[in-house]
């Protein structure tokens, strides 16, 4: 029977997420492979800001920055 069951290691102990549908006692053979953890979105964005990341006023340069993407930009023809 092979078949993946998530835990969580704390120390030589290894916390099951759900039910192995095993015997108790019975030996197992297991192969371990890290889950990355889970990003929230904009962990990236937050990351590559550097300097800007704290700064009080980059919201509102990033709101500018949005509104003069919404404006027209081809020439009027008059």
């Amino acid at each position: 029977m092979n078949k993946i069951v998530h835990g969580v290691i704390h120390g030589k102990t290894i916390h099951l997420t759900e039910d192995p549908g095993i015997a108790d006692g019975q030996e197992v053979q297991v192969a371990l492979a890290a889950v990355p953890p889970e990003k929230a979105w904009g962990d990236g964005i937050r990351r590559s800001a550097g300097g800007w990341a704290d700064d009080p006023e980059m919201n509102a340069v990033m709101e500018r920055i949005q509104e003069d993407r919404g404006r027209e930009r081809r020439p009027q023809v008059p």
